[in-house]
């Protein structure tokens, strides 16, 4: 049999075994385990792979020594004790009878985070000058970028590898920083992001069994051979991709989550960042015909989609705590045809305002954070380079839901309102030392009375409420604030963090 040789490394020593390409392929830990990986502190860590069916699988970490079994179809799984955050570069060793060691170097524990979405996860460092500038003073961050591909079934494993550098994310890399600043131990990012993809691209194929949408969609997908068929002829075809192919391939269902989400399950992590939304926005209802890649929940049913998904992807970990950041899409005007044509501060276009809308409701779910981006974007660039404040923001999330640190991370959050005569006075969490950011009245209210008609509404602060009234309305019954494509806003709280776009009525869009 053709000898070939392998190079182990152990303890900084670089060591020639000359092993069977048969024997090499034998012992086969998951894609995640490589040189200078993150591993997560403070819960269970689960290694594992595949091995000749029946073998002791020995893992040696920090001083512990588990075993696992391969079972019939040759998978294992054991699992390390939590451990403590450190930066010293360890070895972890995995072994198995008549098997040469596998030994991984360089291996650090902090916090670790999957960072996935679309185009604005994946928006390079490069482009965003304030956190390239962080790149001098960036310490103990680490990345494990996941091949953009996709694959027809559920996939075991994916291409990457761990590196001691930051992810090439704007907005993964500046999340990953400020974290690593107030925690101060290693934080590693798992990148897993590709422009253009819906959610249903991130969803694996039984959630048809709870979202009725994803149902008609796969149904959709498997009768149609000649997708299945141009799909495949591309990932056997040269390489690159054309960008048509390209685009094709991340605008399908599913596919991106069987070959660049499933392999990740179950590396332990404290959550995932999730910025995407914008492939969802193209109708309010959903599953319209043209163009097919429109054909997807819509704002309206985003709302379910998203928190069945994160049920699910807590299902796939096994961690009820697994904790997901929600990225709130920011300021842009894209109207669609089927509402009212009011432009970028109307509060009943359909607008963007719905698909936020939709993204708060995943708080109904415990374990959940939302990124309030409302004073940030672009009117007119889908793709935003204002990303500093959204790193900013998920880390003090993290900071506080995470890591229980005594942090503010969010704006005023809308309480409740009391009318007194033609005034509504409204009630804030979050809400100390209540302010403007230019020292003016409050922007971005709206109010209407039982005909449902809005006009602007004339706002005050008073101590940690806001005083609304309009001359146009006897009686005002409710209100919308920041419920609009681009609206201008500028109430914020003492820590500086802006208020989250609310309304009180139920109108349908």
């Amino acid at each position: 049999m053709k000898k070939r040789t392998r190079y182990v490394v152990k303890a900084g020593i670089v060591a020639a075994a000359f092993v069977s390409a048969a024997a090499q392929a034998a012992l086969q830990p998951a894609s995640l385990f490589t040189d200078h990986m993150v591993l997560q502190r403070d819960r269970p860590v689960p290694v594992w792979g595949t091995a000749d069916p029946g073998a002791t699988v020995t893992v040696g970490f920090a001083g512990q020594i588990k075993q696992g079994k391969a079972d019939s179809g040759g998978t294992w799984n054991v699992a390390l004790e939590p451990l403590s955050a450190s930066t010293k570069p360890r070895t972890m060793e995995i072994s198995c009878s008549n098997h040469p060691t596998i030994a991984y170097s360089n291996v650090v524990v902090g916090e670790v985070w999957i960072c996935s979405g679309q185009s604005n996860m994946q928006f390079p460092v490069a482009s965003v000058p304030e956190i390239k500038a962080l790149e001098t003073t960036a310490e103990n961050i680490r990345c494990f970028e996941v091949k953009r591909t996709v694959a027809l079934t559920g996939q075991d494993s994916c291409e990457g590898g761990w590196v001691v550098r930051h992810p090439n994310s704007a907005v993964a890399f500046s999340f990953a920083y400020f974290l690593e600043q107030a925690a101060e131990v290693p934080v590693g990012i798992v990148l897993t992001c590709w422009g253009s993809s819906s959610i249903e691209a991130w969803m694996p194929r039984d959630m048809t069994e709870t979202v009725p949408h994803f149902k008609t969609m796969m149904a959709e997908f498997d009768a149609d051979t000649a997708t299945r068929d141009k799909i495949q002829a591309i990932l056997d075809g040269p390489k690159p991709w054309s960008k048509q192919d390209d685009v094709f391939l991340r605008r399908q269902s599913n596919i991106l989550y069987n070959a660049m989400m499933h392999p990740l399950a179950p590396y332990a992590c404290r959550g995932l960042v999730w910025y995407q939304g914008e492939r969802n926005t193209q109708s309010m209802f959903g599953m319209i015909d043209e163009p097919w890649f429109s054909r997807n929940s819509g704002m309206l049913n985003y709302a379910d989609t998203l928190q069945q998904w994160m049920k699910r992807l807590r299902s796939e970990w096994g961690q009820d705590e697994f904790h997901f950041l929600v990225v709130m899409l920011p300021g842009y005007y894209k109207q669609l045809p089927t509402g009212p044509q009011e432009g970028p501060e109307s509060p009943v276009a359909h607008s963007w305002a719905w698909m936020r809308e939709s993204q708060l409701k995943a708080l109904d779910l415990p374990g959940v954070g939302v990124a309030n981006t409302i004073d940030l974007g672009d009117v007119k660039n889908v793709h935003p380079k204002d990303k500093l404040p959204v790193g900013q923001r998920l880390a003090l999330l993290a900071q506080r839901d995470t890591l229980g640190m005594d942090v503010e991370a969010q704006g005023p959050v809308f309480r409740g309102l009391e009318r007194k005569g033609t005034t509504l006075v409204l009630s804030f969490d979050h809400a100390e030392e209540l302010k403007t950011t230019d020292g003016e009245r409050p922007k971005g209210f709206w109010l209407t009375d039982d005909s449902g008609k809005w006009v602007p509404a004339t706002a005050a602060i008073n101590g940690q409420t806001v005083v609304l009234e309009s001359a146009g309305l006897k009686k005002p019954l409710h209100v919308r604030y920041a419920f609009a494509g681009k609206p201008e806003v500028n109430l914020v709280n003492g820590a500086g963090l802006p208020a989250y776009p609310f309304r009180t009525d139920r109108f349908e869009p």
